[in-house]
């Protein structure tokens, strides 16, 4: 079990300096933030959900100093109700209603949906001449502190936000961002990178993610930069086999997503993804929440309790049965973590 006491601290740093190293040693800085955002309506389903809501179609462009991207976007909203809440879902499909995405119970709590397929941002694999990755990088070599797939479906998630805050029947102060598995290390990135948020939801993010790299006994960072290689900056395959070099740790990301709120997600059969250090990442993270004044993460029993929430500060964690999924008893969690 890895000594918390023993990590890199964040305490001490500003919340600058921490997204700084992040991006520079993991994910990779970020193109320009869009200047301007503007939606085409494609479809309208007023019958959606037995007509209690209503579902768009959108095309998003965004308009930023390296050019113009245009993507898709599903907007579900519930009717009948003033200041709804929001999650802008970064899900693997662009399909309404989703295996990951319950749709009409989202619904039916009165909680509005923006989502996107994040291949639609660009693709998942090391191509970057696709997309908006074709956009930015116009089929050049990046540089080895700039980012990856992550980093560009980051982007995405952000420019969706900025198309939130013109929707008038949104409540603006609960937009939160959520994402599984990889998307969940994006979800997290989005919130550290945009205060914005109410709240980022990691779901299952593990290595790279909110799982801290010391002593981690799933994936490693070389088992994930061998495979995956394009989805960080070039800078983080240093650290294979060589995670005590490490300046940081995963709970300066979940640090990092201060003043907001956050939530770490785990499923007990989930191996791969460490839940016990997803957990522990949470208790690291908590101090420098404290030191701005916050509860950060309420708990530090060494093991949490399978089917208990643990939800009493600005860090919120919970531990399921089953294995690398995002279900509906996730989304269950997280629906009260938002109502709280």
């Amino acid at each position: 079990m890895v000594d918390i006491s023993r990590l890199p601290t964040p305490v001490g740093r500003t919340k600058d300096e921490i997204v700084d190293i992040l991006l520079r040693e993991e994910y990779g800085y970020l193109p320009p933030r869009p200047y301007a955002v503007e939606a085409a309506l494609i479809n309208i389903d007023k019958r959606f959900c037995a007509g209690k809501a209503e579902l768009l179609t959108l095309e998003l462009t965004c308009k930023a100093e390296f050019g113009e991207f245009t993507f898709p976007i599903y907007y579900s909203r519930p009717l009948g109700i003033e200041k709804v809440p929001c999650f802008i879902h970064i899900n693997f499909r662009s399909l309404i209603p989703d295996k990951f995405q319950p749709t009409e119970e989202l619904v039916d709590n009165g909680i509005a949906t923006l989502t996107f397929g994040y291949k639609d941002v660009t693709s998942d694999d090391g191509d970057f001449s696709n997309r908006l990755a074709g956009v930015v990088y116009k089929d050049k070599k990046r540089a080895p502190d700039a980012c990856g797939k992550i980093g560009l479906w980051t982007w995405a998630a952000m420019a969706v936000m900025d198309y939130a805050e013109t929707l008038p029947e949104l409540d603006k102060d609960r937009i939160c961002v959520v994402g599984h598995s990889r998307l969940g290390k994006t979800a997290l990135l989005a919130g550290a990178l945009d205060e914005r948020f109410f709240c980022a939801f990691s779901n299952d993010s593990g290595c790279s993610g909110a799982a801290l790299s010391r002593e981690n006994t799933g994936e490693s960072i070389k088992a994930i930069t061998n495979r995956f290689p394009y989805w960080f900056c070039e800078n983080y395959y240093k650290y294979a086999e060589n995670e005590d070099m490490l300046p940081f740790d995963q709970h300066w990301l979940i640090a990092a997503n201060s003043p907001h709120r956050v939530y770490v997600a785990s499923a007990e059969d989930d191996g791969w993804a460490c839940p016990e250090n997803e957990y522990r990442a949470c208790i690291a993270a908590s101090e420098y929440y404290k030191t701005r004044g916050m509860r950060g993460f309420a708990y530090s029993n060494e093991t949490p309790e399978v089917g208990v929430q643990l939800a009493d500060g600005e860090i919120g964690y919970h531990l399921r049965r089953g294995l690398h999924y995002l279900g509906r008893e996730d989304w269950n969690y997280y629906i009260k973590y938002l109502n709280s």
